[in-house]
C-alpha cells in the first residue's frame, strides 16, 4: 500500500509516479510531487519509482490573481 493524498492505494512492483497519477485520474498538468518528503521532478515521472508504504503528495498548482 501507498498514500496519495490521505488515500490507500495497492502498490506494485515498478510503480512510478506516472502510474500514480494514472490511478488516482489526475490529468491537471501542473504538479508538484514529493515522495516521502522529497520533491520529484517532472522530467523524472516516467522513471521514479515509488517503495512500498510510500507517502505521496500530489500538489496542484494554481495561479491567480
Amino acid at each position: 500500500m501507498i498514500n496519495v493524498n490521505g488515500h490507500n492505494i495497492d502498490w506494485q512492483e515498478g510503480m512510478t509516479i506516472r502510474d500514480i497519477l494514472n490511478v488516482m485520474r489526475y490529468t491537471f498538468r501542473m504538479l508538484v510531487i514529493k515522495v516521502d518528503g522529497k520533491l520529484v521532478p517532472k522530467t523524472d515521472y516516467d522513471t521514479f519509482t515509488v517503495a512500498d508504504g510510500a507517502e505521496v503528495h500530489v500538489i496542484h498548482l494554481i495561479s491567480g490573481g
